[in-house]
């Protein structure tokens, strides 16, 4: 099936399969490279929440616009050309202990700054009307270069986002994330312990 971002180029999907590991190989890989994606470590974690009650969280899926189908005969309908239509939210949202929550996951390959530029305008609307609301709202952020993890309030996202409209920087550093987010560690059951930021956050109620 042929699929097209909005913009009109062609969506590649090059990545290769990856082999199957046993559990011992994956604990060696606990605080290693292990090649996953922020989206991969998140919904591992989603799956680890799940199966032991402790949270109900998913990805939300990304809306595609169907654009070509054909009908061979004897053979069901084939999907040939689609396209990806821009995210009307952010990436995930769930309950967890009797609060919704809704976050957005971002990774970078930078080490001293985060572009604001990784963030869309709908994005920031739609944490603000979920917060006004009594979520949780956050982000996720991943330095992948220095593989460190930060849950953000979206409190402190909102300063930065609003600032750059006037004249502020168009980027968070470093030391300013490390300053009002909490830092997590990669793990192995769950992949990201995300959770317990969600906890301290209910805990000093940044999520108000």
């Amino acid at each position: 099936m042929k699929l097209n971002y909005p913009d009109g180029r062609v969506f590649h999907n090059n990545r290769p399969s990856k082999p199957s590991l046993n559990t011992s190989a994956k604990k060696k890989l606990i605080f290693g490279d292990r090649g996953m994606t922020l989206e991969e470590e998140i919904n591992e974690s989603n799956k680890y929440y799940r199966s032991h009650d402790m949270a109900v969280i998913y990805k939300k899926p990304t809306p595609i616009q169907i654009v070509k189908v054909d009908y061979p005969k004897r053979s069901k309908a084939v999907i040939k050309e689609a396209y990806f239509r821009q995210a009307s939210t952010t990436d995930y949202n769930g309950v967890y202990n009797g609060y919704y929550v809704d976050f957005e996951a971002k990774e970078t390959k930078n080490k001293n700054t985060f572009p604001l530029k990784n963030f869309h305008q709908h994005q920031i609307d739609h944490l603000r009307m979920c917060q006004k609301q009594g979520g949780i709202c956050f982000v996720i952020i991943k330095y992948v270069t220095l593989k460190r993890y930060f849950v953000m309030p979206a409190d402190d996202l909102f300063v930065h986002w609003d600032a750059q409209k006037h004249d502020g920087a168009k980027s968070i550093q470093l030391k300013d994330i490390v300053d009002c987010s909490i830092e997590i560690k990669a793990n192995y059951d769950p992949t990201l312990p995300y959770i317990d930021a969600i906890q301290q956050l209910i805990e000093s109620g940044k999520e108000k």
